[in-house]
């Protein structure tokens, strides 16, 4: 074989091995097991509609779809994780408000939201309700205002982390009611509720899903809905927007990212698989009774709205002047 054959040899094994290597890494479904990882622990509302909407997601495309939850640090240890995952459509992060929107105005984090997470498509989003243990001595948002205003500082409310929706809400009402309650973090919605549960805390920004089973037990009272609107599932809840405090919101919501390195080509096949999913009626059906609203989108149209809510989120955090302390 003379030189130039060789070099022709040699082109043409190279350009073999790199299309088997985009091939490889564009496989869908991916070729070894898909993992869907959730920022907090077992039993809250982002594991339940994340296992919900994993389930069907492994029956479509005819491959399971395993959760891993992955809590602490308001959800952050998840995203670093992803972000550092590789990027070839076999790990996915049912990602939240918090990590994406609020904390990296809140704290020097270790990834980039908007560089090394890449947008795949809206998930699932809801109010939070402003729920209280039955001993609390409030039955409404202005006996709760009234109580914290007669022991400032001594008024406490949970939340899944320094960062999360859950945290930024009740520092909203903090600065919208003229309140001091003292935060409390914890390392996802279980365990918060779990403490409110026990007394061991006053109230909790909570997700419906987790805490009306508690409410309808008459264990927790609840004060407030934190959306502009009442929720067609708790009529009789009134907002903190209509109870004296206009166009107080602070919705929680949750999306889907991958890797930031990841082909557009997968994630644009993971968008068709998780809209699809979102918008059957089944899904949508369970994801309903539970107090969450399927919320499919584009990539395009998750990345405006990731933007948006960041921009909303660091002006209240510099006005308030808060850390994450």
């Amino acid at each position: 074989m003379n030189k130039r054959h060789l070099l022709r040899a040699l082109a043409l094994a190279a350009s073999s091995l790199w299309l088997a290597g985009t091939a490889s890494a564009q496989d869908f479904p991916p070729k070894k097991p898909v993992t869907l990882v959730v920022g907090f622990a077992a039993g809250g509302a982002a594991d339940a509609a994340a296992r919900l909407i994993a389930k069907k997601l492994g029956e479509n495309i005819g491959q399971s779809v395993v959760v891993d939850n992955k809590g602490g640090a308001g959800g952050n240890i998840a995203h670093q994780f992803v972000a550092n995952a590789a990027p070839d459509g076999s790990v996915l992060l049912f990602g939240s408000v918090g990590p994406l929107t609020i904390a990296p105005h809140l704290m020097k984090l270790p990834y980039d939201p908007f560089k090394d997470l890449a947008p795949v498509s809206g998930g699932v989003n809801f109010p939070n309700v402003l729920v209280v243990h039955k001993a609390a001595g409030a039955k409404t948002l202005a006996e709760f205002i009234q109580l914290s205003k007669r022991k400032p500082g001594s008024v406490d409310f949970a939340s899944t982390g320094a960062g999360s929706a859950s945290h930024l809400a009740g520092e909203l009402f903090n600065q919208r009611a003229g309140v001091d309650m003292t935060h409390v973090p914890y390392k996802g919605g279980a365990p918060a509720l779990q403490d409110l549960l026990g007394e061991r805390i006053t109230s909790y920004f909570a997700a419906p899903p987790t805490a009306m089973p508690h409410v309808e037990t008459g264990k927790l009272i609840p004060l407030a809905t934190t959306g502009l609107t009442r929720p067609a599932y708790l009529p009789n809840i009134p907002t903190v927007a209509e109870s004296g405090f206009p166009g107080f919101e602070a919705l929680n919501w949750y999306a889907f990212v991958a890797p930031g390195k990841t082909p557009a080509p997968l994630l644009d096949r993971w968008n068709a698989e998780i809209v699809k999913v979102l918008n059957d009626a089944g899904v949508k059906e369970a994801l309903t009774k539970h107090g969450l609203t399927p919320q499919p989108t584009t990539r395009a149209e998750l990345t405006a709205f990731m933007k948006k809510e960041s921009n909303q989120w660091a002006a209240i955090i510099k006005e308030r002047k808060l850390t994450a302390d």
